[in-house]
């Protein structure tokens, strides 16, 4: 408002009007005297100038016309002195006019009259003008005042708004340094966001709900081969997703913008496959985030080029497949060297047995010794080499057995009695504290341990002592503890030796190698062994002052056993049964014949498997006895014949004979049906246990004795027992019996079932058969199996009329209890 006034005031001041008003005013009295002193002139000329006096009063005429009327004179024409003063000098120039509009000659003679008349209005006019000045100058002074006023509020008001302004300055300059300061810091964390997002490994891909890409970085232009400039904007499906992952990802996409189920989004990373720009195919590793903002939500997506790492992995695929391969070569050559080194030294040892047993010089005595001797310390080496490779292999199993701990260590000294009084060297040993003699363990393994253990240090001490001594001790977090502790006064150990006398083929340096040699893998298999039975083995030495060897086994104390079989007993209760020989190495058929006849057994032989199938289809035998390794067909394919046939020995008995020591393979030759193994080289002893283990005894009557014969695997039942205990074995195998009459009924209702369904449940029951060395039941559920599976229901159904037989063949043996008490009973 202020300004508004102010501006109306200087445009007032600043206009022409005031000034042209009080100009004619001035002027309308300088017309006046121009009028008057015209009208002089020409009273006194002769001939006067009537038409510029005429002119002259016509412009006073107009002069005061216009203060008369002109509204501009308004204001004025309201003050009294300057109304009075223009009524008389209009009156005049009213009065005036006649003379003036009269011809020349009238008015020549009006020039006198009209001069007084002019001289006596002078002062009107005079005053007329000074009114009229002297109002307006009132005016000025009024409206100087007024812009004054008008100012002085105006600049208070301006200083006002000044303070305002000022402090709104002020309030604004810190928003405004807040502002920058968040701007810059905004532009600074955009631009450490866009220098991480441009620098990142990864590819980094952002669209909005519709697919189209808002941002795509420097990786993803070199992993996608696309430009940013023409990336964004684009649709991320069409650009980067495979043409056979597209449907999937548009579905995803309409199921996300419809607020569905999000199967990527927020779900880490996952492995899928994206498309270059040359159209390329390759796999890649993504994650993809959801987030909000003003224009909606983005996507983020984060992606991995994960081709290299792709092909390292099918790279690491193909060297464990190799390595594998290599390791199962490795496990071929061994069981092959195996073979091919025990089925001579099997004629050898056999040969040199049936040699003992002729009549003999003392000389030719002693020379079979040495010979016997030196092939089982050649048996020896062959054994350490596969025990380490079973170790290694992570094969190695171990067979706790119950033991007399006192009685087995007894027997390696008395073994290495001989040997520590060559060297005059006294061997002892004692219980320290209580004793513990009946324990649970692996009795082989120990006693590999012990044999190398006090071996060695019967070897490396002459003229001195050797003592072992041992100590159960309890360890709460493991449970009894067996200390044995083996001291020895010999050549000992430096440090360098001492840490590496577990290591294969390591032999002491001293002056006493010449005499006592070795292989060097005695420790380290003893180690391997410790290890495998949840132990330590530790060696404390000095050079020249002997060595400490402690080992530390967990243990499980039993009680004594209540009846201790006589395994010579139940030998010599064997009858002579009719065995069937199958071995196609004549010099290991010749030992094998000459062993089994001087025991008075009946021998039939055949050199190949097709051979033996033909016979025992042919004739009943009380035991077979089956290499592995032959031409034509070989052990395992014979044995499956003849347990898969009607013949007269398909329920017989069939030990595999067999060089190859690996574990896995002699669980595959149990597999097939086989019921026992027997490693060669065959011992007289070996031999008559197992047919002690497969023949009924002499006192049963011969049809009992064929009833039922190998159908079951009893060393499986014995592992078992062993391991479960007596009372859980026979929960085991009532639930079994259950489970194969409900499997037997629902075979038998074939017709209302499917080969495939047939085929699962034979193979389900088959499986369980095989662990618990039902081998005769596992062999007719295979055949099931196999006859289901191949669609032909005539031997399906055949299979399925033997099992009912089969299974009353083998549940009588399937028993927990131990089969000697059964026996015996």
């Amino acid at each position: 408002m202020l300004s508004s006034n102010v501006t109306r005031d200087l445009k007032l001041l600043n206009s022409a009007s005031s000034d042209n008003v009080q100009w004619t005013l001035s002027q309308a009295e300088v017309e006046f005297l121009e009028f008057q002193m015209h009208l002089t002139e020409s009273t006194a000329e002769p001939v006067p100038d009537l038409k510029s006096l005429r002119r002259e009063f016509d412009i006073f005429y107009s002069r005061i016309s216009t203060l008369g009327q002109a509204s501009i004179y308004a204001s004025l024409r309201d003050l009294p002195e300057f109304s009075r003063n223009l009524r008389i000098v209009q009156t005049f120039l009213n009065r005036s006019i006649s003379a003036i509009d009269a011809s020349d000659p009238d008015l020549i003679l009006a020039l006198p009259d009209l001069l007084e008349r002019t001289n006596a209005v002078r002062p009107n006019v005079r005053k007329l003008a000074n009114s009229g000045l002297n109002f307006f100058a009132l005016d000025s002074d009024h409206r100087r005042n007024s812009i004054s006023v008008t100012l002085t509020q105006l600049a208070a008001g301006v200083t006002f708004l000044m303070l305002v302004l000022v402090f709104l300055a002020a309030y604004l300059g810190r928003l405004n340094a807040q502002n920058v300061k968040r701007r810059a810091e905004a532009i600074e964390a955009g631009a450490r966001m866009n220098i991480v997002t441009d620098t990142a490994l990864d590819a980094v891909i952002v669209s909005d709900a519709q697919g189209r890409i808002l941002v795509f970085n420097a990786a993803a232009e070199q992993m996608f081969g696309h430009k940013a400039e023409d990336a964004i904007g684009s649709d991320l499906g069409q650009l980067i997703v495979p043409d056979h992952h597209l449907a999937a990802h548009e579905a995803g996409m309409r199921r996300v913008r419809t607020g569905g189920a999000r199967n990527v989004v927020g779900k880490g990373r996952v492995k899928l496959e994206a498309k270059r720009a040359n159209g390329d195919i390759f796999p890649v590793e993504f994650a993809i985030q959801a987030a909000s903002t003003d224009e909606g939500e983005i996507f983020i997506a984060f992606l991995r080029d994960i081709s290299q790492r792709v092909q390292s992995e099918r790279e690491l695929v193909v060297a464990r497949d190799r390595a594998l391969a290599g390791e199962k070569a490795k496990t071929d050559f061994l069981a092959t060297m195996s073979h091919e080194i025990r089925t001579p030294l099997n004629g050898l040892l056999g040969n040199l047995t049936l040699l003992r047993d002729t009549r003999l010089s003392a000389k030719q005595a002693r020379y079979i010794k040495n010979m016997d001797t030196s092939g089982k310390l050649l048996m020896s080496h062959i054994s350490d080499v596969l025990d380490i490779t079973k170790y290694d292999a992570g094969k190695l199993r171990l067979r706790p057995v119950v033991m007399n701990f006192s009685d087995l260590l007894q027997d390696i000294i008395d073994n290495q009695s001989g040997a520590a009084l060559a060297n005059d060297t006294t061997l002892e040993w004692g219980w320290t504290g209580a004793r513990t003699d009946w324990i649970r363990a692996d009795r082989d393994r120990i006693q590999h341990v012990l044999m190398n253990v006090i071996g060695n240090a019967v070897k490396f001490t002459r003229n001195g002592r050797v003592s072992v001594d041992t100590e159960v001790a309890n360890d709460p977090s493991v449970g009894p503890i067996l200390q044995i502790t083996v001291n020895d006064t010999g050549i000992g150990m430096d440090a360098n030796l001492q840490a590496q006398i577990f290591d294969d083929f390591m032999t002491g340096d001293s002056s006493y190698d010449r005499d006592v040699g070795g292989t060097g893998l005695g420790l380290g298999i003893a180690q391997r062994f410790v290890k495998a039975l949840g132990g330590t083995i530790t060696v404390e030495s000095e050079k020249g002052r002997g060595s400490t060897f402690a080992i530390h086994l967990p243990i499980e104390p039993v009680a004594p056993p209540t009846d201790v079989q006589d395994q010579r007993a139940t030998q010599a209760n064997v009858r002579p049964s009719d065995i069937l020989l199958v071995e196609d190495n004549e010099i290991n058929r010749v030992v094998a014949r000459e062993m089994l006849l001087s025991a008075g057994h009946k021998v039939t032989e055949a050199h190949n498997g097709q051979i033996a199938v033909d016979m025992a289809q042919a004739h009943r035998f009380d035991l077979i006895l089956m290499d592995i390794s032959m031409p034509v067909l070989d052990g395992r394919g014979a044995t499956r014949a003849i347990r898969a046939g009607t013949g007269a020995s398909a329920s017989t008995p069939i030990v595999a004979l067999t060089a190859n020591a690996m574990a896995d393979e002699q669980e595959a030759f149990l597999s097939d049906g086989m019921n026992d193994i027997l490693t060669k080289p065959l011992s007289r002893e070996g031999l008559m246990r197992v047919i002690a283990n497969q023949v009924v005894s002499g006192k049963e009557t011969p049809g009992a004795a064929g009833e039922g014969a190998g159908a079951v695997a009893f060393a499986y039942l014995d592992d078992l027992r062993d391991t479960l205990g007596v009372d859980a074995l026979a929960n085991l195998l009532a639930r079994y019996a259950a489970e194969v009459a409900e499997v037997i009924a629902y075979l038998q209702d074939h017709a209302n079932h499917s080969t495939e369904e047939i085929a699962q449940r034979a193979h389900r029951i088959a499986g369980s058969s095989a662990a618990l060395g039902a081998v005769d039941l596992r062999a007719a559920l295979i055949a099931v199996e196999t006859a289901a599976k191949s669609g032909d229901t005539a031997q399906m159904v055949q299979a399925i009329d033997r099992l009912p037989d089969v299974w009353a063949a083998t549940q009588p043996q399937m028993s927990a209890e131990r089969r000697g008490s059964t026996r015996e009973a």
